[in-house]
């Protein structure tokens, strides 16, 4: 009995051993790699370009139908003076970043010029991508007195921005963690857009419509790795 104990301890152990390696390695197969959750958000991204989409609310309403997206590459883009070809549902690619952009109004006023600032009121929507649902917004009632401002700079054609949170902060700065982090996605617009106000009933500020990556987005999207799009408009902010 003595040496059967002896036998037992050992072998106990060993399958002890083996049960928690397969359960390490069955966890680590269920996991997602860097690479598996970049993978994922490519393959997001194309279907989203190539399939009918159209952003229901909560109620059922269709509040964007974004519908099949025409990609054009940027010497296309610049070719036709900086403009997407809305009619055809155009988008133009920013190979260096993953972000894709159209200009649904250029704005009134003028661009923003190398080494000026402006405050800017954003009000956007924003979809996720992987999910199929709006998950966030400020282009409703709820947000009308504290729309989301951005304080942005020019410095020599590059941006810097912040969100001011003068006013308590809009949704994006309340929603993602209190951060006034700007999405690096939202600054691309300002080299291509004018930033004024609505001075008369035919000026239309400027709108613009961003399928953004991960690493250009907002702080919850970076972790999570997901893409989203947005509908965003600028305007100057009165002094």
């Amino acid at each position: 009995m003595r040496h059967h104990s002896i036998i037992s301890r050992p072998v106990s152990l060993i399958i002890l051993a083996l049960a928690l390696l397969t359960t390490a390695f069955t966890a680590c197969s269920k996991g997602e790699t860097y690479a598996d959750q970049k993978e994922k958000e490519r393959k997001a991204i194309n279907k989203f370009l190539n399939r009918d989409v159209a952003i229901v609310s909560n109620e059922g309403d269709t509040v964007i139908h974004v519908g099949h997206i025409n990609v054009i590459s940027e010497s296309q883009f610049f070719r036709q003076d900086s403009l997407t070809d809305v009619s055809k549902n155009e988008y133009v690619l920013f190979a260096g970043t993953g972000v894709y952009m159209q200009i649904v109004r250029p704005g009134v006023g003028e661009k923003l010029q190398s080494g000026q600032t402006k405050r800017v009121i954003s009000r956007y929507l924003e979809y996720n991508i992987l999910t199929d649902t709006i998950q966030s917004r400020s282009d409703i009632l709820y947000y009308s007195t504290t729309p989301d401002i951005i304080d942005i700079t020019n410095s020599y054609g590059t941006f810097t921005a912040s969100f001011n949170t003068e006013n308590g902060g809009g949704a994006m700065y309340r929603i993602y963690g209190n951060s006034t982090v700007v999405p690096s996605g939202w600054l691309i617009p300002f080299t291509y857009i004018r930033i004024g106000r609505q001075m008369t009933a035919d000026d239309q500020i400027a709108k613009v419509r961003l399928i953004v990556p991960h690493s250009q987005g907002q702080a919850n999207a970076k972790s999570g790795v997901y893409p989203c799009f947005y509908e965003i408009t600028f305007q100057e902010m009165r002094n």
